[in-house]
């Protein structure tokens, strides 16, 4: 099958996690939570899956490759997942097989145990899967997927507590690493997250007895739903008849939210913290105007991530904005490239460069990130061979420097760029005339901490720039990756000894 690709450069980016979904207390449950995973389409494209609930015909799945538009929208499927309560998943891998997915590894995944069944859907990485997975294999438990997140389930099943949600609880205290996790039973929907809060989950409301668990607003936007608050750091919420009960299985816990969803991988229509993700990343781009200031002509966004940078960028530096790039938007499954020729014309189907407004300007490109920086050059090479003057890079976010393992698919250190590179040989690499960054400070004042980062105690988790990971990544260290000196000394955790 070929690949679903969301971003016309998508070789090159760091992929999305996942999206969860729920709803519970509405007729029709299913196709509320397709809607809803549609607009959680961004988080990932490789696969998703509907679990939903009827009182006569019990539990029910779908699981299928593709997009939701592809899939979830055909009434001979929606038929087959009736009931007032369902929960979904939209997947990129971030652990298992790559490239190679099958369809058992696609969540939400079920299990029955002597209570009754439960489903659940996992957004994030759990860094101590592969030890978890060794025991529970000698003890006799018995994988069905590559995922990291079936040892949740295997874990509940072998709990003593006498009901879903406090075997639950059980398992998630044994689990390292980040995770924001939405479960259904038979009259329950349940959603937890990670002590530090790594992934997004957030509750909303719809009619009169209705709640639903998301991975962000923008999916409440779509069915209607009153956004009501944010599911904190290391709590659970069980919702049933109309309530919410709340409790805090880890203890006491400080928050570290991914920055990065700030960046790139989250909505611009959706709000974190209380703040407009397309506001911060305006202000990003003010941030790095006041930083990395240039002469030049014209301002443009590589789309679609870059624009409200490139509009902060414009604002504050006084050089016109304009759509010096424009993007297809009716590229949906990439083309079968058979020779290095089409391979090469592959990245003008997606992306064209509006030739008479860049002709003889010197032009400030802003983007995301730099990962591999073979879109940096692509793209720096359109520009020119439209005519344009100068290209002066300006990207939104810090050297990326070191992996992610907290549900973001990463390359290994030794390919990103920022890792091998000072930022003087990553500009000649390119080969752009100015190459800049926002600062880290810059990047914490635009997410609004005006006193910048705090280095004793950073307020996110910021390890792709910094390297100092919050919670050991002990899978990885295992198999050999080698942290930045003293940063063990940071690091916290949670599992249960």
């Amino acid at each position: 099958m070929q690949p679903f690709l969301a971003h016309p450069f998508d070789h090159d980016r760091l992929h999305e996690e996942c999206g969860v979904f729920g709803v519970i207390g509405v007729a029709d449950a299913a196709n509320f939570v397709a809607l809803g995973l549609h607009a959680l389409q961004h988080r990932g494209q490789e696969a998703g899956g509907i679990v939903s609930h009827d009182a006569e015909q019990g539990f029910n799945s779908a699981h299928r490759f593709g997009y939701v538009r592809d899939n979830f929208t055909k009434q001979s499927l929606m038929e087959t997942l009736p009931g007032s309560l369902a929960i979904g998943h939209v997947r990129y891998s971030t652990a298992g097989t790559k490239a190679a997915t099958a369809i058992r590894d696609v969540q939400p995944f079920f299990g029955e145990f002597a209570m009754g069944g439960c489903a659940i859907a996992h957004n994030g990485n759990i860094t101590n899967a592969m030890a978890l997975r060794r025991e529970l294999i000698e003890r006799g438990s018995i994988f069905q997927s590559s995922s990291d997140s079936e040892c949740i389930i295997h874990l509940m099943a072998r709990s003593i507590q006498r009901n879903i949600p406090e075997r639950m609880k059980d398992a998630l205290r044994r689990v390292e690493g980040a995770f924001s996790v939405i479960a259904m039973t038979r009259t329950k929907l349940i959603g937890v997250r990670d002590p530090l809060g790594v992934r997004p989950l957030v509750l909303g409301k719809i009619g009169d007895d209705g709640f639903v668990l998301a991975s962000e607003t923008c999916a409440l936007d779509i069915i209607g739903a009153e956004f009501l608050r944010e599911i904190e750091p290391g709590e659970m919420v069980v919702i049933s008849q109309g309530e919410v009960e709340s409790s805090r299985p880890f203890g006491p816990s400080t928050g570290r939210f991914c920055i990065f969803e700030h960046v790139y991988f989250s909505r611009p229509d959706s709000i974190i913290g209380g703040r407009s993700v397309y506001e911060t990343r305006r202000q990003i781009g003010v941030e790095l105007a006041r930083e990395a200031p240039v002469e030049a002509d014209l301002v443009c966004g590589v789309p679609d991530s870059g624009t409200p940078a490139a509009i902060g960028f414009a604002h504050e530096s006084g050089i016109p904005f304009g759509m010096g790039i424009i993007r297809n938007q009716y590229m949906g499954r990439t083309f079968i490239e058979p020779t290095e020729q089409i391979r090469n014309m592959g990245v003008r189907l997606k992306l064209n460069v509006n030739r008479a407004l860049v002709k003889g300007k010197r032009v400030v490109l802003v983007d995301d990130s730099v990962v591999r920086g073979t879109t940096s050059r692509k793209i720096k090479d359109m520009i020119l061979d439209a005519g344009a003057a100068e290209v002066h890079f300006r990207i939104a976010s810090p050297p990326t420097a070191w992996p992610c393992f907290y549900g973001v698919d990463t390359p290994d250190r030794e390919k990103l760029l920022a890792a091998q590179m000072s930022v003087e040989e990553m500009r000649e690499w390119i080969g752009v005339d100015s190459l800049a960054f926002v600062t880290l400070d810059g990047l914490y004042r635009a997410v609004g901490e005006a006193k910048g980062r705090n280095k004793s105690s950073p307020q996110y988790c910021d390890a792709c720039f910094s390297g100092e990971y919050p919670v050991a990544p002990f899978d990885q260290l295992e198999r050999g990756f080698r942290m930045k000196p003293h940063s063990q000394d940071a690091i916290t955790g949670h599992a249960a000894e």
